[in-house]
């Protein structure tokens, strides 16, 4: 079973799922990672390209590759929600962990995050913090549907946040065996 980690931006997605796939003896890929290394160019570049059509195009594709795989941790990116096949493709052999975070949090982390301003495009035309507010609003009820369970890292630190994923997983894990 592949644990997928889901999210906002700056949830903590990347760092976490590293410490969850290195405690739980995992292989660890991000998904937007990948994307990035088989295509040779950053997010941005793409969506300067051929727009988020052209990336969500992508992202679809990566999503299906890892998902053939089992046993690893799977950090996705914000988006990869908004298509269906990719819900299904990630829940098919996965548990879905929603990694949330107040609005003031995230744009702390994304701001203070200098790749991810290099690398990542604003999707829309408001100031940072509005977009930011503005997405995890539309997003927020779509992570909260096909999450198995939802963690909020606003206050918890990457170890405690791990912890405490492992500590679901395990219950669920039990839970699964029992039903």
């Amino acid at each position: 079973m592949n644990i997928i980690l889901i999210g906002f931006r700056g949830t903590g997605k990347t760092t976490i799922g590293k410490i969850l796939a290195q405690r739980l003896g995992k292989e660890f890929i991000d998904t937007d990672e990948y994307l990035e290394q088989k295509q040779g160019k950053t997010i941005k570049d793409i969506f300067a390209e051929g727009g988020e059509k052209l990336f969500r195009e992508i992202e679809a594709q990566i999503v299906a590759e890892v998902c053939l795989v089992d046993d690893r941790v799977i950090a996705t990116g914000g988006g990869v929600i908004l298509r269906e096949e990719n819900v299904r493709r990630l829940r098919k052999n996965g548990i879905i962990i929603f990694l949330d975070a107040d609005v003031d949090t995230l744009h702390k982390r994304i701001h203070e995050d200098a790749q991810t301003q290099r690398k990542r495009p604003n999707l829309t035309n408001l100031s940072a913090y509005e977009e930011i507010k503005y997405l995890l609003a539309s997003r927020r009820p779509l992570y909260d549907r096909v999450a198995d369970f939802v963690i909020n890292t606003t206050r918890l630190s990457k170890k405690d946040t791990a912890s405490k994923i492992i500590a679901f997983i395990h219950i669920y894990v039990k839970d699964l065996r029992k039903g």
